[in-house]
């Protein structure tokens, strides 16, 4: 579904935008690995690999530079955006040209390295090189960036250093429609699984109220590929499909003004905040009308989408004491879309079923709900910030998590904690003949990260009017519901 009339002349006011978005705007990841590392030689082992690279079943790993800039200045911003941006999209051409490469490769056992993996290293050196000139024209020049331009090959079948092998078990079996996932492995039977979930402590100074905004489940269908948070004025930036409620102008090219001035689906229109995650898709073969797009089924993100039963947007207080309100603007994303080549550090998002909620909560598999049971995804947002910013270089050193008791890190301040909590009415797959009977459903997701349930992520912009924010925080400190 194209965005409305009104995208096209934020586009036109945004020209310069734009042609930075045209010389970027396709596929955007980080990966997963499969090759051996640069000193392993044993033949059994490369035979190994080869055999899976041939086979599709194999992706690419990058540092992600984003992740490693703490400090940006302002006036280097838009560049190091842009650069950012072309490093995902650098990463996704190479992941497409490598799951089409199987034949070269099979003729070559030398080709992914030489043909793939060693230019795309070039291209992310001259990408960094460039990031380092901005932020040195108008900071200190940072050192050592040019060690994230390498990057690896590696089979889904091989879990990312940190990880452990839970999300990515089995990846060289039953791949999804597009190829790249999601697998069998990726799902497990919820009954099955130990309890696992725990209640912190609250003080007898935690503030217990909840405010609830209603803002709908995207019966609107407003979708796009874009991510206005990291990558501010770049079409297709997050190379999947996004569901948004509340505010109904967010796309590449949305200012703090447009956010503003927009509508919300949210029932109190003083809430015009953004609320938006990754489509949950079945695997049915259906078309969707981004079949053929970047960011659907150009980058291996295909079938249904699903539109939640239910969502439920939930503010809480701290279990140690009062909130203070959210700065108008503030952004927040948590969890990470690039957790399967990442690693686990910033994975946050659950899976669970409903009736199962208090006791199971899964980070690294899709749950198998019994009849009768929803599946849901639940985000629980950062709920400290640094009491200075709306954002930060990496989008995530402004705010933070409590520790385990519920406590701030020094200098920062406690916020109302946003709980998002998405229901979908989807039938358990059939995983023995690899959803042959019942179709998997799974994330959308950049195209190396596989699809997998640990690259879960929700993003926040709040657009509340100070009068209902405050309201939100007298009802959290005083211990009400309200809505």
């Amino acid at each position: 579904m194209r965005r409305s009339t009104r995208r096209r002349a934020k586009t036109t006011r945004r020209a310069v935008g734009a042609v930075a978005a045209l010389a970027i705007g396709a596929g955007g990841l980080v990966a997963v690995n499969i090759y051996a590392s640069a000193g392993e030689t044993s033949t059994s082992k490369g035979s190994a690999q080869n055999q899976a690279l041939a086979a599709g079943t194999s992706t690419i790993d990058c540092p992600d530079v984003g992740q490693q800039l703490t400090s940006v200045p302002a006036q280097a911003k838009a560049q190091v955006d842009r650069e950012l941006a072309l490093l995902d999209k650098q990463i996704s051409e190479a992941y497409q040209r490598l799951s089409t490469s199987q034949r070269a490769i099979q003729q070559d056992p030398n080709f992914a390295q030489n043909a793939i993996v060693g230019p795309l290293k070039d291209k992310r050196k001259a990408a960094i090189d460039r990031i380092a000139i901005a932020i040195g024209r108008v900071a200190a020049k940072p050192q050592g960036l040019d060690a994230l331009a390498a990057c690896t090959l590696r089979a889904t079948g091989q879990p990312t250093p940190g990880q452990g092998g839970g999300n990515n078990q089995g990846g060289n079996n039953n791949a999804g429609a597009a190829g790249n996932g999601p697998v069998a492995a990726d799902f497990v039977d919820i009954t099955k699984v130990k309890p696992n979930v725990r209640t912190p402590a609250r003080s007898a100074q935690a503030s217990r109220g909840v405010f609830v905004t209603k803002c709908g489940v995207n019966a609107n269908k407003l979708y796009n590929s874009d991510n206005v948070i990291v990558a501010p004025g770049v079409t297709n930036g997050a190379h999947h499909m996004h569901d948004y409620v509340g505010n109904q102008d967010n796309d590449a090219f949305s200012s703090d003004q447009d956010f503003a001035r927009a509508g919300t689906s949210c029932q109190n229109k003083g809430d015009k905040s953004s609320y938006y995650w990754p489509v949950l898709r079945l695997q049915d073969g259906t078309k969707e009308f981004d079949a053929a797009k970047q960011g659907g089924g150009a980058e291996g993100n295909t079938g249904r989408i699903l539109t939640a039963k239910k969502a439920t947007l939930d503010f809480v207080g701290s279990p140690r004491g009062k909130v203070v309100a959210m700065p108008k603007f503030l952004r927040i994303i948590t969890g990470d879309a690039k957790a399967f080549v990442n690693g686990t550090a910033n994975a946050n998002a659950s899976w669970s079923c409903t009736g199962f909620e208090n006791r199971v909560q899964l980070k690294d598999k899709y749950p198998l709900c019994p009849s009768g049971s929803d599946v849901v995804r639940t985000f629980k947002f950062q709920s400290c910030w640094d009491g200075k910013n709306i954002d930060s270089a990496n989008h995530r050193t402004h705010v933070a998590f409590a520790d385990a008791r519920g406590n701030c890190p020094a200098g920062f301040k406690a916020i109302p904690q946003l709980v998002q909590r998405l229901v979908y009415d989807v039938d358990a797959p059939s995983v023995k003949d690899n959803g042959k009977t019942r179709p998997f459903f799974s994330l959308d997701s950049f195209p190396e990260q596989q699809h997998k349930p640990v690259t879960d992520h929700g993003d926040f912009i709040n657009v509340f009017n100070p009068q209902l924010m405050n309201k939100a925080v007298q009802c959290i400190n005083t211990g009400r519901k309200c809505s």
